[in-house]
């Protein structure tokens, strides 16, 4: 339980580690995401997100900007909050499953062990991107600011497209970048870093 109060706090601190992508504000939650379910076992991994989900409904302000309340679990980003919480369910169970077909511990990842964690942690984070996308798109209609500034990211990227694939760019395509090779590459390595200093310590992950 410890560590899941740390997972949430973890979440809460790197969402605060942002800038603006448009009206979508870009952050590092992705970290404490996949270190979730890297470092606890699936509904652990998942509770660390609900905690986080719950906390930031409550008021506090958790999310992005120092934001809280329903209307952030409500509104047009709330799809990627909610999907925390399949994500690093998800990891955990991917991760420990590979862990073990290798016959390592988390402590020992490197080389092509580290990038096979990476691969499944792109797989994990789909459902977060699914929602995030579902949920935006409800809001971005045409007509809309948020459906304006979709097609205007297009534009930037020299695609000039509209619609539903406007929208999947702006509010998916432009993130995966970063998420993948800046935030889960450092989950990954912190996770190892931690599972070492806990085997040194003579605790070992469940």
């Amino acid at each position: 339980m410890t560590m899941v109060a740390l997972m949430c706090a973890v979440t809460a601190v790197m969402a605060q580690v942002r800038f603006s992508v448009g009206p979508v504000p870009y952050t590092m939650q992705n970290v404490g995401v996949i270190l979730s379910g890297l470092l606890l076992p699936p509904a652990y991994a998942a509770g660390a997100m609900l905690l986080y989900l719950l906390l930031i409904a409550l008021g506090l302000p958790l999310a992005a900007g120092f934001a809280g309340g329903p209307s952030v679990i409500l509104g047009y980003c709330g799809g990627y909050l909610v999907g925390f919480v399949i994500s690093a369910f998800l990891m955990s169970l991917l991760s420990r499953a590979y862990l073990r077909w290798r016959g390592i511990e988390l402590s020992e990842v490197k080389g092509k062990d580290f990038a096979a964690l990476l691969a499944l942690s792109f797989v994990a984070i789909l459902p977060t991107y699914v929602l995030g996308f579902i949920v935006f798109s409800f809001y971005a209609l045409p007509g809309s600011a948020l459906y304006g500034w979709s097609v205007k990211v297009s534009s930037w990227l020299g695609l000039g497209v509209r619609g539903i694939i406007a929208l999947f760019i702006a509010s998916v395509l432009i993130f995966i970048p970063q998420d993948l090779f800046v935030d889960h590459v450092i989950a990954i390595a912190v996770a190892r870093g931690v599972a070492g200093l806990l085997k040194s310590k003579g605790v070992g992950l469940v």
